[in-house]
């Protein structure tokens, strides 16, 4: 009896966030339309080709990484340490790759292979490791994130002793990382290949029904015989991998592995990036193409900024400006919704 009643709570859950999620979208269209208008009447270079392409390679970078950010933001935590895992995985990767160059420069598809492993491999554990200490030792995501944030920084400053890491396969960098397929950057088809797979996973999986449900209820979820310490793992080491990633792209774009490439500017897009296109900080709710959505506009902001040469001390204001206004409007909406 309390395994349907608490199944029948979980797929209204489910019914909720997608009403929520689908509201949401009619928002952030409209504020991106209008941004735009606004760029292309007052500074002529934003539609210029070059800039566009510029524009959604940034978007890649940052849907990636905000996607993996979602996840874990959907089953009531977050991730400080995504930016660091980001400058792990680039120096580990070019690291590795200029080694093995050196001993089997014939073999340029296997060095590429294991470097882009062992970078991504980086990432799972960061991820891992967060999980674990989430789900079985009971400890404060933010405790534990911030740990991990400084050990990954600690081992990527390790490793290049600060001085960016050259001597990767050309063909890694100029013929994927620079280069354009039918008239976009490489980065882009992996984004979206990457973005649709969390959406299928969100939408037909058991995984992502079962994410919503510990962020919307853990208490249902325990109930109803869901294995909330494995699926909360899951959620980190997703986080983890995608953050991988974003750092192997952009190593592959920037041409070297620089212990400097993430950092805490590229972390709190992450999360600004979520919070903006809907995902709440309290749990539950949140969908990735939203987050796409919101990945382009502050990608948009960002590059508009930067085309009026607005110093980037101040865009960092701005930043911090758009998240707090993101997680007040969240606020003031959760409570007119209780008050109602």
């Amino acid at each position: 009896m309390n395994n349907n009643l608490a199944s029948g709570h979980l797929h209204q859950k489910e019914v909720n966030h997608l009403v929520r999620a689908i509201s949401a979208m009619g928002l952030l269209p409209i504020v991106l339309v209008v941004i735009v208008a606004a760029l292309s009447i007052f500074e002529p270079r934003f539609l210029g080709i070059f800039n566009i392409l510029n524009v959604l390679r940034e978007t890649s970078f940052l849907a990636i990484l905000a996607a993996g950010q979602m996840l874990v933001l959907i089953v009531g935590g977050f991730d400080l340490s995504v930016g660091a895992v980001v400058a792990l995985s680039s120096t580990v990767t070019a690291t590795v790759m200029a080694y093995l160059l050196g001993i089997m420069p014939d073999d340029i598809g296997l060095v590429i292979f294991i470097g882009v492993a062992a970078g991504i491999g980086c990432g799972v554990a960061v991820g891992l490791v967060n999980g674990l200490c989430v789900a079985f030792l009971r400890v404060s995501p933010f405790m534990v994130t911030l740990g991990t944030l400084s050990i990954a920084s600690g081992i990527a400053l390790l490793l290049t002793n600060g001085i960016p890491v050259y001597g990767m396969p050309k063909v890694f960098v100029k013929s994927f990382g620079r280069a354009l397929w039918l008239g976009l950057p490489t980065t882009v088809y992996v984004a979206l290949a990457l973005v649709i797979i969390v959406w299928v996973i969100q939408r037909y999986t058991v995984l992502g029904r079962y994410i919503y449900a510990i962020g919307g209820n853990l208490q249902a979820s325990l109930v109803s015989g869901v294995s909330t310490k494995t699926y909360l793992v899951m959620a980190y080491t997703m986080c983890g991998a995608l953050a991988a990633i974003t750092g192997v792209l952009l190593t592959a774009r920037v041409g070297s592995g620089q212990a400097t490439l993430g950092g805490n500017i590229i972390m709190l897009q992450s999360i600004a990036a979520a919070v903006i296109a809907g995902v709440s900080l309290r749990g539950g709710i949140g969908r990735v193409e939203l987050v796409t959505l919101g990945a382009l506009f502050l990608s948009i902001v960002t590059n508009g900024m930067n085309l009026v040469r607005i110093d980037s001390k101040i865009q960092t204001i701005v930043l911090g400006v758009i998240v707090i206004i993101a997680v007040a409007l969240e606020e003031y909406g959760n409570r007119r919704k209780i008050r109602e």
